[in-house]
């Protein structure tokens, strides 16, 4: 009987990268490899590029040189394709403050294509099943934010790309944010992570934006 072959792992890589915002150098030449089970982090202070990386990983800058490449291919070639494989968490969670804390899980993944039950499980995973009639605009910054995490728990997407992540979150919620990056990992998933904060999930490598470029 033939072995069934494991799926080859994607991968996620940037040659030569630079990035201008308002005709500022942020940063130049940066190159980074990444590939299906494996996390990034990026540290710096604000301001110093963490968040434009991010941006352009997910397709919503272009670079002003270089290229970004998912599986050898640039991104460019089918960017729908691109956005499809993409969670994007920012630092503003990006709510409904009139639809209650299950609606707002519930709109977003029916854009992902994902039904009510991963929209459900969501919210058991970031501990927020007994406020999900609540209306977004009462929650605190900490639910708030754990209702934005558990938008990537209902995404079946392939790359997370988390910005301060852990912003307003609390130990126990940081604890529960390392659970859910390494059962994203462990599943073939891949992160690129802006954090302050050291989270408890193994990193591949870390991009320090404070060094010189």
């Amino acid at each position: 009987m033939a072995t069934p072959m494991t799926p080859p792992r994607a991968t996620l890589s940037a040659r030569g990268l630079a990035c201008l915002r308002g005709g500022r150098l942020v940063f130049r030449g940066l190159d980074l490899d990444l590939a299906g089970g494996e996390a990034l982090t990026l540290r710096g202070p604000n301001g110093s590029g963490k968040s434009s990386l991010l941006r352009l990983l997910a397709g919503l800058l272009r670079p002003s040189e270089g290229q970004i490449l998912w599986n050898g291919a640039t991104i460019d070639a089918d960017r729908d394709a691109h956005r499809a494989r993409v969670a994007y968490l920012g630092m503003a969670d990006a709510l409904k403050p009139s639809f209650t804390v299950a609606e707002n899980i519930a709109f977003h993944a029916a854009i992902r294509g994902a039904g009510e039950a991963a929209a459900r499980q969501a919210l058991t995973v970031v501990g927020l099943a007994p406020l999900a009639d609540m209306p977004a605009r009462r929650l605190s910054q900490g639910q708030r934010r754990r209702t934005a995490l558990a938008r990537l728990a209902a995404s079946d997407a392939t790359l997370w790309l988390l910005d301060e992540p852990t912003l307003a979150l609390d130990d126990a919620a940081i604890a529960m944010l390392g659970r859910m990056l390494g059962v994203h990992l462990q599943t073939g998933g891949m992160a690129v992570v802006a954090t302050h904060v050291d989270l408890p999930v193994a990193s591949a490598g870390t991009i320090d934006f404070g060094a010189a470029r």
